[in-house]
């Protein structure tokens, strides 16, 4: 369970230099992660997994975020991938959690990228994927990519499980923000056997006899999982430019905290952030009690992209009324707003996109009543 994160959190924040000049994760970080439980998340229980809530996650990685966005963002999706993992066939979940429900599991799945051949007994995959953040210190790596489709499709995409130790790792990551998540580019020439592989369209189809956390489609909680890291590192940009500003001394004596203008900026962004706070908890508690419909779906899809944007706001505004010392390498907040800014690149926080399916999705609902009308 994700109660206890003082392991991660202590961790975290001691090696927090390291992790921006090695741009990966620590050992101890790494291992303070499987500690505090993130691997085991949504492993299902029969592998001894916790199975648990998009709403705890959400919480546990927004907290580490506030000292660390990039041990959070790995924290989130080292839980994620599990979750992925868990369309595995039952011999391929037995051979990633038979012993052990603490695998950490890495993935590049979005866009499917390499090369997959059918060969007898499964596949031949190999090529090389992007931006597998916490790579280095993973067991398993997903991987997705075009094969030979099944049902009379020409191709389709696949997702295959593949051991750390038979994948290279190429040191690419050398981003404006998260530079300590590692999420450097994979290598790799396997052979995957048939268990260890699923297809895209399994994600959105809902696990029988399943925890709820199995039964919830891909595109209902994929975005959740980025915008919790961002959330997170917004309320700690919040928590450290007003006390900034409280110590920040003008020449008449006053504190810039004492001045309007930072009263204005205040007010608006700490309801930015609380609102975008408001917003992923009810997407998560969605994702975890609601009824799944496409248009749940999309609303969800909608509220997380607007989270971020208001996160992102909040850290723009915060930066530039900073002053010129939040620019210094060594100020938390000039830290903080490109670790969020680098997250809000991320494609499933597009919120043009996210706009898009939103209102497809209330369209298409608008027919169905229509017609249920008629």
């Amino acid at each position: 369970m994700l109660n206890d994160l003082q392991r991660t959190l202590s961790t975290a924040r001691a090696d927090h230099d390291l992790l921006e000049q090695s741009r990966r994760l620590t050992d101890r970080v790494a291992d303070a992660l499987v500690v505090d439980g993130f691997a085991r998340h949504f492993v299902p229980e029969r592998w001894k997994g916790c199975a648990g809530t998009f709403t705890a996650l959400l919480d546990a990685a927004s907290s580490v975020a506030e000292t660390c966005a990039s041990t959070a963002w790995c924290a989130s999706l080292y839980a994620a991938h599990g979750r992925l993992a868990s369309y595995l066939p039952e011999a391929g979940q037995r051979e990633l959690w038979g012993r052990t429900p603490d695998v950490c599991v890495a993935a590049s799945v979005v866009p499917p990228q390499g090369n997959a051949e059918r060969v007898d007994g499964g596949w031949r995959v190999f090529g090389e994927w992007t931006m597998a953040s916490g790579v280095d210190h993973a067991d398993w790596v997903l991987l997705a990519s075009w094969g030979e489709g099944t049902d009379g499709a020409a191709r389709e995409s696949r997702v295959f499980a593949v051991r750390r130790l038979d994948v290279k790792v190429r040191d690419t990551w050398h981003p404006v923000g998260l530079r300590g998540t590692g999420s450097n580019t994979v290598e790799a020439d396997v052979f995957v056997p048939g268990h260890l592989s699923f297809t895209v369209r399994d994600l959105a189809r809902a696990q029988p006899h399943a925890a709820r956390c199995h039964t919830v489609p891909y595109p209902l909680v994929a975005g959740l999982v980025f915008a919790a890291p961002v959330l997170g590192a917004a309320e700690g940009t919040l928590r450290h430019w007003w006390s900034q500003q409280c110590l920040r001394v003008r020449p008449d004596g006053s504190t810039a905290a004492e001045q309007p203008p930072q009263q204005r900026v205040l007010a608006k962004v700490s309801a930015n952030i609380q609102s975008a706070r408001l917003l992923l908890e009810r997407a998560a508690q969605r994702a975890d009690t609601a009824p799944i419909t496409p248009l749940l779906a999309a609303e969800n899809q909608r509220d997380v992209a607007a989270a971020v944007e208001l996160c992102g706001t909040a850290a723009d505004e915060m930066l530039h009324s900073a002053g010129a010392r939040a620019l210094e390498d060594t100020n938390p907040l000039q830290r903080s707003w490109r670790d969020i800014t680098a997250a809000r690149a991320h494609g499933t926080l597009n919120f043009e996109a996210a706009a898009t399916t939103y209102a497809r999705a209330r369209l298409a609902a608008r027919t169905v009543d229509l017609e249920g009308a008629r």
